[in-house]
């Protein structure tokens, strides 16, 4: 079970958390990435969000199987415009969610054509976890990808999979939930870079305030 928190704990190390885990949000313009971040870290949802301009980031406590986490939670935009600004935000990511619109198939090709070499390409840590998230299941009726595809391309990739709603708050905390779980499942994001050492949290706040508009 999972929860989230902003107090510390007595088990947990000087710094409040047993580890401290950077996830990045990926994919195109307008599939919800912002909707699902806000969703899980402030358990608000807004429609009409504008698109992210550059790179957000935002701090989750929360608290997986015992152990309390500080999530370091990364959304970058979609537009190619941005895509030099967002490529240093892959460094040292442990965790990377692709997120498709369920109703719009081209952001679903652009998993493959885009955001899996992109990924690959900027991504310094082997063993990262990853995970394929279709949004925007409460449009039903204008699906244009179905679950059976998702759940296929996440396993040709190697990648968890679950499909959400941020506007309906659908498995929003799971997909965190299960992500980070996976991660402290596999012991060399633990070991390396689970406790705080290769992330410089002072310096991701620095990237993120001088990064975050142009």
């Amino acid at each position: 079970m999972a929860s989230s928190s902003s107090t510390r704990s007595g088990k947990a190390g000087a710094g409040g958390f047993d580890h401290l885990f950077k996830i990045l949000l990926v994919g195109d313009s307008g599939v919800g990435k912002s909707s699902i971040l806000m969703r899980f870290t402030t358990e608000d949802c807004f429609d009409d969000m504008s698109p992210t301009i550059g790179v957000d980031f935002k701090l989750k406590m929360f608290d997986v199987e015992g152990k309390k986490l500080k999530l370091t939670i990364w959304d970058t935009a979609g537009q190619e415009r941005f895509r030099t600004l967002t490529s240093s935000y892959y460094r040292g990511a442990q965790g990377i969610i692709f997120a498709y619109d369920v109703c719009r198939k081209e952001t679903f090709r652009s998993l493959q054509d885009l955001w899996m070499s992109e990924v690959e390409m900027y991504s310094t840590i082997p063993d990262a976890i990853k995970m394929v998230v279709g949004n925007k299941v409460d449009l039903s009726e204008n699906r244009q990808v179905s679950k059976e595809e998702g759940k296929a391309f996440a396993r040709q990739h190697g990648c968890l999979f679950i499909e959400t709603s941020a506007k309906e708050n659908i498995k929003v905390a799971q997909c965190f939930e299960e992500l980070v779980t996976k991660m402290l499942e596999t012991p060399q994001l633990v070991e390396d870079y689970g406790g705080g050492r290769g992330i410089n949290l002072r310096q991701q706040r620095e990237e993120a305030s001088g990064g975050g508009c142009c």
